[in-house]
């Protein structure tokens, strides 16, 4: 597909920005520093990288003030470079167009209302009584369940599945492999054999939400699973019933949810993070890759607990060590104690 280059004057006149040295440069991508060639347009967005402004070959810039006059290259100065570049990105990479209708192999089921302008692709179930937005995409493959509500200008990747009396938003983008639904860890020991409880609650999810390839989302046990407006979901991320995630909260790949915990609103979540159950998050919470959340976090900011690598043989000493802690830490209280004895007696 033929590209259209924009000027950046065009460019700035959609997103804003000032415009330094030739305005009628046009562009037609987006690009790194290191990899732009003529017609991209980059972004500098850290000073770290500043040095690859000497070498890069592209087109045009978007700099900061602070690096407004660290290059000679046509350029757009904002404030966020970084938040410049994904818009312009956007721009420039729009969703592939698809036009509407409902492939022949398609499986519909009776009192299920499609737009007219919806997309519908090759070999796609959808259950009894489902409702499809306009505008939605769903891809070949995808398995709808019945009683799912979907708003408008949804996205459904190949092979994404949807269970039964689902509420999905507007706009939602759901990549392959996405399972939204299924039955919460719910089980009973009974005399040495465990029950299952039924999961009947549903999951809710708000507007403007993307969800990562592989990720899964748990319908509630009783109550709903709720993931609210602006959420985004990176893939390979393992919701349980009943957690709540809080709008605008970003979470990154692997990382594991148990049920009932509730992530307040602006979060962020680094990869392979576990937060346990029933542990409620403040807002505006950053958590920090790979920590384990055991308790409730009250107060917004940074929780890290990374216990840093080592050689394998350096960790089984400290591995030795952190056995005896609590012993150790007694002993400092009683050294601690008959301190205060001896000073008291001097």
């Amino acid at each position: 597909m033929k590209r259209t280059d924009y000027s950046l004057k065009e460019i700035a006149a959609r997103f804003g920005g000032s415009l330094l040295d030739n305005t009628e440069t046009t562009v037609n991508q987006i690009a790194t520093l290191e990899n732009a060639q003529a017609g991209h347009l980059t972004f500098l967005a850290s000073a770290k990288y500043r040095p690859l402004l000497a070498t890069t070959h592209a087109s045009a810039i978007i700099v900061g003030p602070a690096d407004a006059e660290a290059t000679s290259l046509p350029r757009i100065v904002c404030d966020n470079p970084y938040v410049y570049f994904a818009k312009v990105s956007a721009f420039l990479n729009p969703p592939a167009l698809v036009v509407p209708g409902i492939h022949p192999s398609a499986v519909i089921e009776e009192g299920v209302h499609i737009d007219p302008t919806a997309y519908i692709g090759t070999n796609v179930v959808i259950g009894a009584d489902t409702r499809i937005g306009a505008g939605c995409v769903i891809m070949a493959g995808c398995s709808i369940g019945a009683g799912v509500t979907i708003g408008i200008d949804a996205r459904l990747y190949p092979r994404v599945v949807v269970y039964h009396n689902c509420v999905l938003g507007n706009r939602l983008i759901a990549h392959s492999g996405v399972v939204i639904g299924a039955d919460g860890f719910g089980i009973a020991m009974n005399e040495g054999h465990w029950l299952k409880i039924p999961q009947i609650g549903r999951v809710v999810i708000g507007d403007d939400v993307e969800i990562g390839a592989n990720t899964t989302i748990d319908r509630g046990a009783l109550d709903d699973t709720v993931i609210e407006e602006g959420v985004k979901l990176d893939n390979l991320i393992q919701i349980a019933h009943n957690v709540r995630i809080g709008a605008h909260t970003a979470i990154a790949g692997c990382v594991g949810i148990a049920g009932s915990a509730i992530i307040g609103r602006h979060c962020r979540i680094g990869g392979g993070t576990g937060i346990l159950g029933h542990t409620q998050i403040s807002d505006h919470v950053e958590i920090s890759s790979y920590t384990m959340i055991g308790k409730s976090i009250r107060e917004p900011g940074t929780y890290t607990g990374i216990f840093p690598f080592s050689s394998h043989e350096v960790w089984r000493k400290n591995a030795a060590q952190l056995r005896h802690l609590d012993e150790l830490a007694n002993k400092i209280k009683m050294l601690q104690q008959e301190i205060e004895i001896l000073r008291k007696e001097g």
